[in-house]
């Protein structure tokens, strides 16, 4: 009986133990699963299948957090991990926010990668997000945004003039530069703005356009206007992350860009059928013009960039040097020294 006392007493310690070791994490997103999501989705099945399913991620689509909260709740431990866009709130993230100036020049995702995780690495962003008890885990790469619309074309600085648009952070001050009137509508309510008429156009990358359903309301897309795009951040909470068994930390970290490759491999599947998604719901297809791009840059890249420089500045971030390290990143990515 003594041995059967002692045996049972040692199951129930080893219980104790693999259930001690187990991590559950939650992790805050919205709208539904889509391109933009799937570095999380399997970043969540990478740290499961490295151990064994003792580190989980359930994640959340809008039952965590309303899309602009996000923030705030991983500064107060409300989830572990969520995705946010630093246009939703630019005075909390005043650094990261060298990524959405108009007119930078990425040209594809993987140089948008490398930007965004050069950034994430300075001292001044680290810091930055320490007041949110947050550390900055990966992107959520994008590609130039475009806008869609209804009637006709809005393919002149004129035609922009006076145009509603949803569009956050650089986006919308490079179309507030030729008269344009953006809005921040959180991306889950853009096509009801759009079908409102609270705004004329919205500017989405392209599966945003998709999910959200802009696509299915518009009558035209700008192939190439390419303002700009929206940094998205995903983070965590560094007391949960400074809390995870080595074992479980290794396997977060080692599958983040596991995670961002399977993302890549998925968006351009996405940006192959793009064609024949605008044909299908006969959308037009505009292609704006050399010399109105031109006039475009020259009203919204360098004096957005130069205002934004002066601005961080004064508050004590180093501007220069965030912009700077854009561009040198830039450089080296496409082979330059």
């Amino acid at each position: 009986m003594k041995w059967l006392t002692v045996t049972f007493a040692m199951i129930l310690s080893c219980a104790f133990v693999v259930d001690a070791a187990a991590t559950e994490w939650n992790a805050s997103l919205w709208g539904k699963r889509r391109a933009f999501t799937e570095h999380v989705e399997r970043l969540a099945e990478l740290v499961s299948e490295k151990t064994d399913g003792a580190f989980t991620i359930n994640v959340s689509y809008g039952g965590l957090s309303k899309p602009r909260e996000n923030l705030d709740g991983i500064s107060i431990g409300a989830f572990e991990m969520a995705q946010f866009c630093a246009g939703y709130h630019r005075d909390k993230n005043r650094a990261i926010t060298v990524l959405e100036l108009p007119f930078l020049g990425v040209e594809n995702l993987d140089e948008e990668v490398a930007v965004s995780h050069a950034v994430y690495a300075h001292p001044a962003v680290i810091d930055e997000m320490l007041q949110w008890g947050a550390k900055l885990l990966m992107t959520s790469p994008m590609p130039q945004y475009n806008i869609v619309g209804t009637g006709e074309p809005r393919d002149t600085l004129e035609d922009m003039n006076g145009m509603r648009v949803r569009a956050t952070g650089g986006i919308g001050k490079a179309f507030e530069s030729v008269g344009g009137v953006p809005t921040s509508v959180a991306a889950t309510e853009a096509y009801q703005a759009m079908e409102s008429g609270v705004v004329d156009t919205v500017a989405f990358a392209q599966h945003a356009h998709l999910s959200f359903g802009t696509i299915n309301k518009a009558d035209w897309w700008t192939a190439n206007l390419n303002p700009g795009t929206v940094n998205c951040p995903v983070v965590v909470n560094i007391d949960a992350y400074e809390a995870l068994p080595d074992d479980h930390k290794a396997a977060l970290n080692q599958s983040v860009d596991e995670a961002i490759g399977h993302y890549l491999a998925n968006y351009a599947e996405l940006l192959k059928r793009w064609d024949s998604v605008l044909a299908e719901k006969g959308v037009e297809k505009v292609q704006i013009s050399d010399a109105v791009l031109n006039d475009f840059r020259a009203k919204a890249a360098d004096p957005i960039r130069a205002e934004w420089i002066a601005d961080m500045t004064a508050q004590g971030l180093p501007a220069q040097e965030l912009y700077e390290l854009v561009m040198n990143t830039l450089q080296s990515a496409r082979g330059g020294s």
